[in-house]
């Protein structure tokens, strides 16, 4: 017997075994999506919008307004601390 059946059991190795297996699936899964994802806004680009923009509000569309206040708040403070117009 190898190290690795001496220390997991064959239910374990199986386990194991399995969720490797779906982890890779997803993985390839999402590169798959970020492919298309990159497709989009390319469309979106030869359209005339920014996709820097989109991914912006994509971002921006995941969190709260409170939280989206809150950074632009901080975002407002930073600049003013530098010396960077507002």
């Amino acid at each position: 017997m190898s190290e690795a059946q001496d220390v997991l059991n064959q239910q374990a190795q199986g386990q194991l075994r399995s969720i490797i297996e779906r982890a890779e699936r997803l993985e390839s899964e999402k590169a798959e999506i970020a492919e298309q994802v990159k497709e989009v806004l390319k469309e979106g680009k030869l359209s005339g919008f920014d996709p820097k923009i989109i991914r912006k509000v994509l971002r921006l569309r995941k969190i709260s307004r409170e939280a989206r206040q809150e950074e632009e708040a901080l975002i407002d403070l930073y600049m003013v601390a530098s010396g960077t117009e507002v």
